[in-house]
């Protein structure tokens, strides 16, 4: 038989090497294509007598990625359409297809022939899983590879006996820590866990992995023989008592309960580990099934997998324009900002000039990507040689001549109109004619600043957040003269330094950070009635934000705060912003000094270290306290999602954002809005648009009328619709095919 995915050599000892090379991929997936020819692998491998053992391995430089997109969005699509057909036995047919994969990983490891993995790269999710069914399990020694069973970061779990085999190959702690949070292990981790037997040079994985076989591998897993016991021991052990209790306690304070995967792989686990394997296998198809039919699974895996990908391929990107090949970006502006914008840029191997007022400026910016290139040497996350590479790549200058050649330019200056207006005409002065013209600002309108350019359709708005080495997102910006060229190279830019980008229309605030104002500004309504300020930043977090609204406008700083509210009051008028805020932010400020990190004193205060920082006593002084015992934490949560997710709705009522994709995206990596709703639209569309509307209602009551829902949202509920049906984003793409 010929395969597409895969190719089988048996060599004079007997032993296959089956090699999963897919055309046309740069990485290995899982599709169902794939799973029915491994199913074919392994019933040749069976029936051939001359086969003595297997090797599996992957003909590119990665292992596996685990599953592909139509994969898994094919399993919600037989979800719902089983749905359609019957109710009542959509659950079975759905732990079925649940147990497909299972049952293949199963039928290899009791197939009576070994087989050993020879992991030579990235190998995640069911890749892993394969792998853990394989007798044996060798991987390079190379710093590419990294194992995982990530699936929890997407709101599902590892379903293909991941949370059975790692428990009985490891101790229960350190398999509940590796799957609950989906961190990824270094070959020589995996090594130690007890997950990998052995590990090789790359050049040597294969011999290394066929001397398992030929030494006498036993083709039998230690969990199928007699008398079999996990190395973490027994469940009601006096160590088994200690671990439970406290596993569940850890679980629900990083997680507030708010991930049901999180807590199924713990559930999977406890159970499994009492019974048979092929019962154990059961218990987690069980548990699988019920999972992938929580809104929280659904939502977690299209924004987080599915679309982020989409959009990080370029989703957005105009037709027809061709791919740019960046030969020179320059970077306008040394400070913090611009000379992270140069260490990316430089880290994606694109020669990139640093510009600023004068040489010495210019060269302390490059001094900013020394410090990076020292602390990943250091951590051994960089060799010394790739490290002199990427520094000798930033060129620092105070001659805007040396940008003749630049084909993106990023102009990252104070955020002040005049200063922006002097940048961009002495850039345009000696900028070539095709080149693009991108201002990284997080406040001012790029259709306004583009008023200073002579090329307006070459003008493009790039946000980036800081700190920008660590922040996958970026904004990219349309002004209304902004062309496809402008749009499409901005998109490559993005791409060429890994990022993930969602396009936006022109506003103040653009999208993210409206958003993330609304967050603080909703804090600040609580300030002001009493809430105590503990209460606050607790309940912030057990809602899912990553770091209460008090903390990050500390990190963002309260004297920005201020002046955006009042470039506000001076662009909109006094109506625009609540007195109260501003009225806050400047006691802060001007009659208290205390402006946030920065100067060690906001509405934290900031000790050196050891000591950790803590809220200032000083905030309970500033308005009548409540007690907590009078106040509804779920209201509470309620008033901090509603409040950005209605914010989200406005941006797509006013036509800022056009793609839900994007919202839900940017929402998650631009501020970290409860991951687990799978974004602002995502959390309207959960819940459905008539009970978000009654509840916006019920706390407009209350609390105001900010909280008050759009006309958009009213006329939603009222027709059943959801953000995602009402703005697919797939039937433009349709459309214009």
């Amino acid at each position: 038989m010929t395969y597409t995915n895969f190719t089988i050599e048996t060599d004079a000892d007997g032993i296959a090497l089956v090699t999963w090379d897919m055309p046309g991929k740069s990485m290995n997936v899982f599709t169902a294509e794939v799973l029915r020819e491994l199913a074919a692998v392994n019933d040749a491998v069976v029936k051939d007598e001359a086969i003595k053992g297997v090797v599996f391995t992957s003909g590119k430089a990665t292992f596996s990625g685990g599953a592909d997109l139509s994969m898994i969005k094919g399993m919600f699509t037989f979800q719902a359409e089983e749905k359609k057909k019957n109710p009542e036995t959509a659950a079975q047919k759905l732990f079925e297809l649940c147990g497909e994969m299972t049952g293949l990983f199963r039928k290899i490891e009791t197939s009576g022939k070994p087989w050993v993995s020879a992991i030579n790269g990235t190998c995640m999710g069911g890749a892993f899983e394969l792998s853990l069914a394989c007798h044996g399990r060798v991987a390079s020694n190379s710093k590419a590879v990294k194992i995982a069973l990530p699936e929890v970061k997407v709101g599902i779990f590892p379903g293909a006996g991941g949370t059975q085999r790692v428990p009985r190959l490891t101790n229960a702690q350190d398999a509940l820590q590796m799957m609950t949070t989906g961190q990824t292990l270094t070959p020589q981790r995996a090594k130690a866990l007890g997950l990998v037997h052995e590990l090789a040079a790359p050049e040597a994985l294969i011999d290394a992995a066929k001397a398992m076989i030929k030494n006498g591998l036993k083709a039998v897993q230690p969990w199928d023989e007699k008398g079999f016991k996990a190395p973490g021991g027994s469940m009601w052990s006096a160590a088994g008592a200690q671990l439970w209790p406290a596993a569940s306690g850890i679980l629900r304070r990083e997680t507030y309960g708010n991930y049901p995967g999180a807590l199924a792989i713990v559930k999977c686990v406890y159970e499994g580990l009492q019974v048979p394997f092929d019962t154990a296998l059961k218990i987690e198809q069980r548990y699988f099934t019920q999972i992938l039919q929580t809104t929280e699974a659904f939502s977690m895996i299209r924004s987080l997998f599915v679309s982020m990908q989409e959009l990080g391929k370029g989703a957005r990107r105009p037709a027809g324009v061709p791919k740019s090949d960046f030969k020179h970006v320059g970077v306008i502006g040394a400070g913090f900002m611009g000379a992270s914008i140069a260490y990316v840029t430089a880290a994606a191997g694109i020669p990139v000039t640093l510009i600023d007022r004068d040489i010495d400026a210019a060269t302390k910016g490059k001094a900013h990507s020394e410090g990076l290139v020292k602390d990943s040497v250091a951590k051994g996350r960089m060799t010394q040689e790739k490290g002199e590479q990427l520094l000798a790549l930033i060129t620092p200058s105070a001659d805007y001549a040396d940008l003749k050649t630049a084909d993106f330019v990023v102009e990252a200056v104070f955020e002040d109109r005049k200063v922006k207006k002097d940048v961009i005409e002495a850039v345009e002065a000696v900028l070539s004619p095709d080149a693009i013209f991108a201002s990284n600002t997080s406040t001012l309108p790029i259709t306004g600043l583009a008023e200073n350019s002579k090329r307006p359709a070459q003008f493009i708005g790039v946000h980036f957040f800081s700190p920008v080495e660590k922040m996958m997102l970026t904004e990219v910006i349309l002004g209304k003269e902004t062309g496809d060229a402008a749009l499409a190279r901005a998109l490559d830019y993005v791409a060429a330094i890994k990022k993930t980008p969602i396009v936006v229309n022109d506003t103040r605030g653009f999208y993210v950070n409206r958003c993330v104002f609304r967050y603080i500004h909703e804090a600040y309504d609580m300030l002001i009635e009493g809430v105590p300020a503990v209460m606050i930043e607790n309940v912030a977090k057990m809602a899912g934000m990553p770091v209460g609204p008090l903390s990050l406008n500390d990190e963002v700083a309260i004297d920005l705060s201020q002046k955006i509210l009042k470039a506000t009051v001076a662009d909109l008028g006094e109506q625009a912003v609540d007195p109260a805020h501003l009225e806050l932010v400047n006691k802060l400020v001007d009659d208290l000094d205390r402006r946030g990190r920065k100067n060690g004193k906001g509405f934290y205060d900031y000790p050196e270290k050891p000591a950790k920082k803590h809220i200032w006593a000083g905030l309970k002084d500033l308005y009548p306290q409540k007690s907590a015992d009078e106040l509804d934490v779920q209201t509470l949560k309620d008033r901090f999602l509603v409040t950005i997710a209605l914010e989200a709705a406005r941006t797509i009522e006013e036509g800022i954002v056009t793609d839900p994709r994007e919202a839900d995206v940017g929402s998650i990596l631009g501020f970290g809005f409860a991951p687990y709703t799978g974004g602002t639209l995502s959390y309207i569309d959960g819940m459905g648009a008539k009970a978000f509307v009654a509840l916006c209602e019920k706390l407009a009551l209350s609390y105001g009328d900010h909280f008050a829902p759009t006309p958009l949202l009213k006329d939603m509920a009222a027709k059943g619709e959801t953000f995602y049906g009402r703005f697919d984003p797939y039937a433009k793409v349709a459309a214009a095919a």
